[in-house]
């Protein structure tokens, strides 16, 4: 007799290539829970998503098509509801349904368990930096249905208190699973770093790339040939920029990896992070980490990279500057920090809130 918990990770609005960390975090997702024996997985994505699930059987759903924009994803979950009887007949045998990234699409049967992953709500805290439609998004997609999901799961205790702060959600229905990096594949360079610091973030306003452009004017008063690589998406609405600043846009993961290996520091001046994988891919890299104190940054942080204010560019480059001069300290601190932050854990707490979802659905 097979008792291992039936879920079915319903991943129908993912836009491949165009969902930052979320994406890294769901693929690294399937890959666990692959190989669990505590649960019976089955991942349900669009045409063009297939094949995005590490281990997992795929159940794919040719007519869910999705873009990037607030009003192609609008219209992509028109077509998913217009098919949601025939999708939620695909996903009946299974006990939990987990909505890895955030949007109920479809919406679930009553019958069955419901999970939200919610990684923050920076909507709520900086709402000047969205556009109406996509508060209006956010305030039905997201908000909406994690009041009444069975189960929450979201990456750091800095996002779960402002859930419970700014939404009002019972604490006890919200679990931290936080993220974790494959140390196996970032693998340290301890050798000699090329004079450039990295920045991998898509270009949006909350990652504060115009301050890092003018802290790093200042930190070149010191260091007169230190350059900036910039890698991401949607980089091209930073407009001009100075010629010292090199705009990779998207990258590979090999590419971004190499870029880890042989910057000589990262710097993440980000505003508001729910987590904030970066740093410590590149802790695990071996590069010295100099990073934003806001949101959820000082908890993954931690005293293994160097921490500053991001809304004075003066700081910014302060700990620009620190973190090069004790770079080879920060890379040994960084390498044993990122240990704590491992997939495997991050797997075992979506388990455990699968557990908590199914028993409170038939409690």
């Amino acid at each position: 007799m097979n008792d291992r918990l039936r879920v079915a990770l319903s991943m129908l609005t993912l836009v491949r290539g165009g969902m930052g960390g979320s994406e890294t975090y769901a693929r690294a997702l399937t890959e666990r829970l692959a190989s669990s024996d505590a649960v019976d997985a089955r991942a349900y994505l669009p045409a063009s998503a297939r094949g995005f699930s590490a281990g997992l059987p795929e159940h794919i759903i040719e007519a869910a098509r999705n873009g990037p924009s607030t009003r192609e994803r609008l219209a992509g979950l028109a077509r998913i509801q217009a098919r949601s009887t025939s999708i939620r007949r695909a996903m009946d045998n299974a006990d939990v349904v987990h909505y890895p990234f955030t949007v109920p699409a479809p919406t679930p049967s009553r019958s069955q368990a419901t999970v939200q992953s919610l990684l923050d709500v920076q909507h709520l805290e900086l709402p000047h930096m969205f556009g109406r439609l996509e508060l209006l998004y956010r305030q039905r997609f997201y908000e909406g249905f994690a009041a009444k999901a069975d189960a929450v799961i979201t990456i750091s205790h800095f996002a779960k208190a402002r859930m419970v702060g700014s939404l009002g959600l019972d604490p006890e229905r919200i679990h931290v699973a936080h993220l974790g990096v494959d140390t196996a594949r970032y693998t340290p360079n301890a050798g000699a770093r090329e004079n450039f610091v990295l920045y991998p973030a898509r270009g949006w306003p909350h990652k504060n790339h115009a301050r890092l452009i003018e802290a790093m004017r200042l930190a070149r008063r010191a260091l007169p040939d230190l350059r900036l690589v910039l890698t991401g998406g949607a980089l091209g609405g930073l407009g001009d920029l100075p010629d010292w600043v090199e705009r990779r846009g998207l990258v590979g993961e090999d590419e971004l990896l190499r870029l880890y290996q042989t910057a000589t520091a990262l710097v993440f001046p980000s505003l508001y992070e729910g987590f904030g994988l970066p740093p410590l891919e590149a802790m695990a890299a071996g590069c010295p980490v100099a990073a934003s104190n806001a949101g959820s940054l000082p908890e993954i942080v931690g005293h293994a990279g160097v921490q500053f204010d991001p809304y004075h560019s003066e700081a910014i480059a302060a700990g620009i500057l620190e973190a090069i001069t004790r770079g080879g300290e920060l890379a040994e601190a960084g390498l044993l920090h990122v240990k704590k932050f491992t997939w495997e854990n991050c797997a075992n707490v979506h388990i455990e809130a699968y557990r908590a979802a199914d028993q409170r659905k038939n409690s």
